[in-house]
């Protein structure tokens, strides 16, 4: 990876303008990258070449969503080898056939689970856990369900919590294969066999957005919102006697999910890119960097990029923030709320209906 860029940026590779409304983050698989669009009424999944940006197919899935805070799809699609799996804002789970998009099978989680979508509308990224999709409709009796990832069928439903914005993480817990969510209303783990509770932890849920994926590592789980909320590291036990390591508000995840490098997380807290040891919630720095964004990291450094269009190289060190270079690009009506991703040496940011497709390789 270039270690620098210019003033102007890397160099660009090539810009797609036709996704749609949206802020699908894209997910890449060998040649192909996948995203999802709004246009006109209906939400699409969509593929496209990563070495040109050659639209490779286009496959209809949910209809339109408008919202008051932007339109279209949320979520990242989920590729499981020749697989995808994609939920739009309105609750339309898609599988398809990565290769062409032909569609395997198709639900609505409000249709089939009287799901109650959040007021923004369905945003996770659908788990694929084994045999199994766990997504989380929301619904009376069916807060998460888990779905035979081949077939769609229901293979169990659990809890009564609201949906959030969240998406679920697979972990291990003594002998227990278990999920960690962030619903409406709770920091929740499952057992991923048939969804019985393991735990439940309502104080680091808010009663507007609970959006951040949580976090697992070394036997721990981190959850956080923002809306004056906080973070809480939780140490859960196969006995369902989870304990509260710390809770504090030093690290008020709102739009955007922290990343753990080593010991630290780095993250925005609120509007403010936050260092914090994992471990015992203590700040080792705070800065304003790019403004209020979303980070992802990869080889070694930082991508973190702001919602009016500032991209950040950083150095993620817990001794001091460290900015390598940073560029900008333009902003649409509505936020650069998109989290960048990086493959194969090649940095892809989404500006709604724009996609840019940088190289940084060295």
């Amino acid at each position: 990876m270039l270690e620098s860029w210019p003033r102007s940026g890397p160099r660009l590779l090539w810009k797609v303008q036709d996704l749609g409304d949206g802020y699908s983050g894209p997910a890449i698989a060998g040649d192909r990258l996948y995203v999802q669009g709004q246009q006109g009424g209906q939400q699409f999944v969509m593929a496209y070449d990563v070495h040109s940006g050659r639209p490779l197919w286009k496959t209809a899935a949910g209809r339109a969503f408008n919202g008051d805070r932007g339109h279209g799809p949320r979520s990242t699609p989920t590729v499981d080898g020749a697989r995808l799996y994609a939920l739009s804002a309105d609750g339309t789970l898609a599988c398809l056939e990565a290769a062409s998009g032909r569609r395997i099978w198709e639900l609505n989680l409000i249709e089939q689970f009287a799901g109650r979508p959040p007021n923004w509308g369905y945003s996770e990224s659908p788990l694929v856990d084994g045999d199994r999709v766990v997504v989380t409709p929301g619904g009376p009796a069916a807060a998460v369900v888990a779905l035979n990832k081949n077939t769609g069928n229901l293979l169990w439903k659990s809890q009564n919590d609201r949906a959030g914005y969240s998406s679920a993480i697979a972990l291990d817990i003594g002998g227990t294969h278990a999920l960690a969510l962030l619903t409406a209303e709770a920091a929740i783990g499952l057992d991923s066999k048939d969804g019985a509770l393991l735990w439940r932890y309502a104080r680091v849920a808010n009663r507007v957005a609970n959006i951040a994926t949580p976090i697992a590592n070394d036997g721990y789980v981190f959850f956080s919102t923002d809306y004056g909320t906080g973070c809480v590291l939780l140490k859960p036990t196969p006995d369902g006697k989870t304990a509260e390591v710390y809770f504090n508000r030093d690290m008020r995840n709102h739009y955007t999910t922290s990343v753990l490098v080593g010991d630290y997380l780095y993250g925005f807290s609120s509007e403010i890119l936050t260092a914090m040891e994992f471990k015992t919630g203590k700040v080792a720095w705070r800065d304003r960097s790019v403004g209020k964004g979303n980070c992802i990291y990869a080889g070694q450094r930082l991508y973190c990029m702001g919602e009016d269009g500032a991209i950040g190289l950083i150095d993620p060190t817990p001794a001091a923030y460290k900015e390598v270079s940073r560029f900008e690009i333009p902003r649409g009506a509505f936020n650069t709320w998109t989290p960048p991703a990086v493959a194969n040496g090649q940095l892809y940011l989404r500006e709604q209906n724009n996609l840019y497709c940088y190289d940084i390789k060295r």
